[in-house]
């Protein structure tokens, strides 16, 4: 066999960077960056190398799976779509259609099958039980796009590559290579900054990565940024600092936000925060001085009890210091495919209707995934009784996992389209697994909507799939129209989706309908395997706003109910500290817990890759060694850790990196449960986060998932 070089992106992070590889027959002989690829100019991190891992794991499901007696067994395609079918409108005709759930886990948006087909299923199924990993990680982001700009998918960017001054909150990129931030080479890019004359900052409850190399870096108590950024607005408001630059006639509810952030004073975020109030009017100031600036929030700010005034407050002041549409500042990228402007589809919408149990409100169609274990567990009309995951292991990477784990043991039919037996796919009836990623075509869809510069790829695949595999937009298809069919009904399949990027491009702004003198298109992308430069980021907020005025109103309900909300926690002087809607007594629970991430691992399932996980353990939990001190606990040593919902046992290491009084555990561990099969991951140490997590501790305005920030005690064993 002659080898051969292929070009694609690499699919395991939202950096996207391009990769050179080269194959001989079935085998792949190297994995390395693309110095041609115009947007990450030849970065790669770990994870890429690991794509040969994932393409030969022999733990990798390759054909559809029946558990018959609790063991699983082989069976042909055509009998595990009718079975499934058939048995799921089977249990919507007895139970209605609210007794099928979905969840849709996070490679569904690394997977372009997925976003455009998984609408078939959904369709077929008719359930308002929709759930997915968005509200356990970015929904706050949405709601503020949402509510400013009117459009979930608003949602502006840093313009890294030209800003004087990045302030970054609760946010690593270094590890996660950037976040609802499409940033390849993010090191360098940071760097950049200070390479001419700027400065960004960090704050965060640890010296992160990113930290180490920021100008500065400020430690700050979990959970507590809201009161940081709502002083940064009042500082800036008493500092007569406001400038709104060329969106000054089209902001509403200027003096509307004065008034609100008027009782947020540096002083009373200070004892809130752990912040000195002297440094927090100096960011105050250096942000609305520096010539441009942008202020940026990741998981650390989006996923705690206050996530959602974050994103708003973080987003306000860079409307307010004149950053906003702005080089060098907040801008919304203009992607090929999907490019939001008025009109669009899917703007978004907020509590239509509720869960039934807690009465959390849906966006978008979808209810948050902490309130999935009580919907499935709580016996009555609308429980929901079957289970179909996409991709996803909540068991893992959700709230209070031990009670989904007895959730979905007890239910009655569960179907996962899957390449693994995990944590949570165990519980399946059947397991129909797609083709691997480097059988299939793809296109970046989300991320080109996020990326930090304009630009556009399409990936050819780097093997033809197995004899008889179906690819995921194959089995949706598949699946809705047997299903739809079972039900006496008819439907219509989709086209593959690379038929539908093509349509996108040819209606995008790149397009010879929008005059564009470079016309894309699928064939054009096909003969620009490294992909095509499509400029910087450039100010279009003005003629893109989706709101029905066209207008940006910077207060709206959502936000005034939080934010008295939070004036209530402020009153209670005695509280000092942020316990959002944690239900249940937290008195002796002394600490605040966090995740973090290493650049070795994004997802639960990359802990199978031998590259990904040897050498030196990354899953302790890191602590203060004043806080073990206290505790008479040694380095290395094992702990308990308990918070409301549940208790692990497990290995801590001594890190002044930690802030006093915060330990940090990161996601995705904790694969020593029955009946999984991976070798690799089952061998690992490291207990799951998510045991400690709690179901009934999430922003109230969205039931996003507070996963920073949860109060927990540390013993010694």
């Amino acid at each position: 066999m002659s080898q051969q070089t292929h070009y694609r992106a690499c699919h395991l992070c939202e950096a996207i960077c391009g990769l050179e590889i080269v194959t001989d027959g079935p085998e792949i002989l190297s994995i390395k960056g693309d110095h041609n690829d115009p947007f990450s100019r030849g970065h790669i991190c770990p994870k890429a190398i690991a794509l040969r891992d994932l393409h030969q794991d022999p733990d990798r499901l390759r054909e559809p799976m029946k558990k018959v007696d609790g063991q699983w067994q082989k069976i042909p395609w055509e009998q595990a779509i009718e079975e499934v079918a058939q048995k799921t409108a089977a249990m919507q005709r007895d139970n209605g259609a609210n007794s099928v759930g979905v969840y849709a886990g996070n490679p569904n948006v690394h997977n372009y099958g997925n976003i455009t087909h998984g609408r078939m299923l959904r369709k077929a199924l008719r359930t308002k039980n929709n759930f997915s990993a968005t509200s356990l990680d970015q929904l706050p982001h949405h709601l503020a796009a949402l509510q400013l700009f009117g459009h979930q998918f608003m949602v502006p960017v840093p313009d890294i590559d030209h800003t004087d001054y990045m302030l970054i909150l609760g946010a690593n990129p270094l590890a996660s290579n950037g976040s609802m931030m499409t940033v390849p080479d993010v090191k360098k890019r940071l760097q950049a900054i200070q390479t001419r004359g700027g400065r960004f900052v960090v704050i965060d409850p640890r010296r992160s990565e990113t930290a180490e190399l920021a100008d500065e870096h400020v430690f700050i108590k979990p959970g507590s940024d809201a009161f940081l950024l709502l002083a940064m607005l009042n500082v800036l408001f008493d500092n007569d600092s406001i400038n709104l630059g060329h969106l000054e006639n089209l902001v509403v509810g200027l003096n509307d936000v004065k008034q609100a952030v008027a009782g947020y004073t540096p002083e009373l975020a200070s004892k809130m925060t752990g912040v000195d109030s002297d440094v927090i009017r100096r960011l105050a100031d250096e942000f609305s001085q520096a010539k441009s600036a942008v202020c940026y929030g990741r998981m650390g700010v989006s996923t705690q009890a206050f996530g959602s005034v974050c994103q708003w407050a973080i987003q306000v002041i860079n409307i307010v210091t004149g950053n906003l549409d702005r080089v060098g500042g907040a801008m919304v990228p203009t992607s090929a495919v999907g490019n939001v402007q008025p009109g669009e589809p899917a703007p978004g919408h907020l509590g239509r209707y509720h869960t039934r149990v807690s009465g959390l409100p849906e966006f978008s169609g979808e209810f948050p995934v902490s309130a999935l274990a009580e919907e499935i567990l709580t016996d009555g009309e609308g429980q929901i009784k079957a289970l179909f995951t996409l991709a996803g292991n909540p068991v893992l990477s959700a709230p209070n996992g031990r009670r989904l784990d007895k959730a979905f043991e007890s239910l009655e039919f569960m179907v996962a389209i899957d390449i693994y037996v995990n944590e949570t796919t165990q519980h399946a009836d059947y397991i129909l697994p797609p083709t691997g990623p480097l059988e299939h075509d793809h296109y970046d869809f989300s991320f080109f909507r996020l990326a930090i510069r304009n630009t556009t790829r399409f990936n050819e695949p780097v093997f033809e799939p197995p004899k008889g595999a179906l690819h995921d937009w194959e089995i949706l298809n598949q699946l809705g129209q047997a299903i739809t069919t079972c039900k006496g009904e008819k439907s219509s399949a989709l086209p593959p989706p690379h038929v539908l990027i093509d349509m996108g491009l040819q209606q995008g702004p790149y397009s010879a309908k929008a005059g564009h003198d470079q016309a894309l298109s699928l064939n054009k992308l096909k003969a620009n395997p490294h992909g095509i430069d499509l400029g910087a980021l450039v100010p279009t907020l003005t003629q893109r706003l989706c709101t029905d005025d066209g207008l940006i109103t910077l207060m709206s309900e959502v936000f005034e109910i939080e934010l008295a909300r939070l004036a209530e926690l402020s009153d209670s002087e005695s509280k000092g500290e942020i316990e959002g809607n944690c239900k249940g007594e937290t008195n002796s629970l002394d600490l605040k817990l966090i995740g973090r991430r290493h650049v070795r691992s994004n997802n639960s399932w990359m802990h199978n890759y031998h590259r990904l996980v040897k050498g030196k353990p990354r899953w302790q939990c890191l602590m203060h060694p004043d806080d073990m001190k206290a505790r008479a606990i040694n380095d290395g040593a094992n702990i308990v850790i308990k918070s409301r919902v549940g208790e692990i046992t497990t290995e801590v290491k001594a890190s002044d990196e930690m802030m006093p009084g915060v330990i940090s555990i990161p996601h995705g561990w904790g694969h020593q449960r029955q009946g999984i099969q991976l070798g690799i991951a089952s061998q690992q140490g490291g207990k799951s986060a998510n045991d400690l997590t709690d179901d009934q501790y999430y922003d109230q305005s969205t039931g996003n998932a507070a996963l920073n920030g949860v109060p927990v005690a540390v013993i010694a064993m």
